[in-house]
């Protein structure tokens, strides 16, 4: 069990931290941890901010654990040195296509939702998210027009291929869990989306236990405030995931409670909470580290199989919370090595 930790930036050092003492509390056999540096502390070290040293580290490791990039004293750099590229970097050179952020609230937390308490308390969903393709990685450009206007264009496009591939693991996860998937595309008024909606119909076929509706982006972000226990797993382009998986998040709480995986084919993955590097806390220990030690029981659970491991994080981490285990996220005084210790001891 290799695993690769990149702490990289802000508070990315101290959450993972804590996330790699809850795996070493485990005491599973054949753990080995490796680290290496990414974002704003590589490009101090190594003058870029996803360094070779690092990529061999990453392809080496069966997955990898990511704490978070961003540097404001980075911003005057050259795009492609800025922190941010190490995560963009790893996804295309590990070739990372699926995002799965799953989303739920913790027994007790309904109150901390932007949503109605008996609204909130029913969210237990999973946003399966291609990674790769979309209008973030066409064709893109400023020109000027006759009248002398700037015009930005971006393309948005997908290949029956990249469709079918993350089709196949949306059906996947949702027969690992209610069995219901929900496809988001806008295909009233987009060709990408239709091709999107036919592929996925037709890779239904493959999976005669999973029933599949569709929906229209739209109406999806109406449907996740208004009733968001009606879907278990979403699937959905880069572009409308990016938008919906944001607004999940704040339907159950707090960033600091969720955790996500990037997923290969097969079972490479790289896990890391949602929230960014937040630099003006950064070496205060007010951070919550939660969502970075339940992205390590999603690593375990997806990347090594270690389903009773990761259900025990899981279970410790409600535990904490059930006790009133709250970092200041949620109102809370407890700080990142407080809430690790919560957490351990529940373990």
């Amino acid at each position: 069990m290799k695993i690769a930790v990149f702490a990289g930036d802000g508070i990315g050092p101290e959450v993972t931290q804590q996330a790699v003492r809850v795996l070493q509390a485990l005491d599973l056999p054949g753990l080995e941890l490796v680290e290496g540096d990414v974002g704003g502390a590589a490009w101090r070290k190594h003058g870029h901010p996803l360094p070779e040293v690092t990529l061999e580290i990453a392809r080496a490791a069966d997955a990898i654990l990511f704490g978070a990039v961003g540097d404001f004293a980075c911003d005057h750099l050259e795009r492609h040195l800025r922190p941010e590229q190490a995560i963009l970097g790893l996804r295309k050179e590990l070739g990372l296509f699926a995002n799965l952020r799953p989303a739920r609230v913790f027994p007790g937390l309904e109150g901390h939702s932007a949503l109605r308490p008996e609204v909130a308390g029913a969210i237990d969903l999973l946003i399966v998210r291609e990674l790769n393709g979309d209008v973030y990685f066409g064709d893109k450009g400023i020109r000027t027009l006759a009248n002398g206007e700037r015009q930005g264009w971006d393309l948005m496009a997908y290949s029956e291929s990249e469709v079918r591939r993350i089709a196949h693991a949306g059906f996947k996860a949702a027969r690992g869990r209610k069995g219901r998937l929900c496809s988001v595309d806008k295909a009233n008024v987009l060709e990408t989306s239709q091709v999107w909606r036919d592929v996925v119909t037709a890779v239904a076929a493959e999976y005669p236990d999973v029933e599949l509706s569709h929906m229209y982006v739209d109406n999806a972000a109406m449907q996740l405030v208004k009733s968001p226990g009606q879907f278990d797993v979403v699937v959905t382009g880069n572009l409308f995931g990016d938008i919906l998986s944001d607004q999940a998040s704040m339907c159950v709480g707090s960033i600091g409670l969720l955790a996500s995986a990037s997923m290969a084919e097969g079972t490479k993955g790289l896990y890391e909470p949602i929230h960014g590097s937040a630099p003006d806390i950064a070496g205060q220990d007010k951070a919550n580290p939660m969502a970075t030690i339940l992205s390590a029981a999603m690593l375990l659970r997806h990347s090594f199989g270690r389903e009773a491991e990761a259900a025990r994080i899981e279970s410790a981490v409600a535990a904490a919370l059930a006790d009133g285990v709250f970092g200041g996220d949620l109102g809370g005084s407890y700080g990142t090595t407080a809430i690790g210790d919560a957490v351990l001891g529940k373990l």
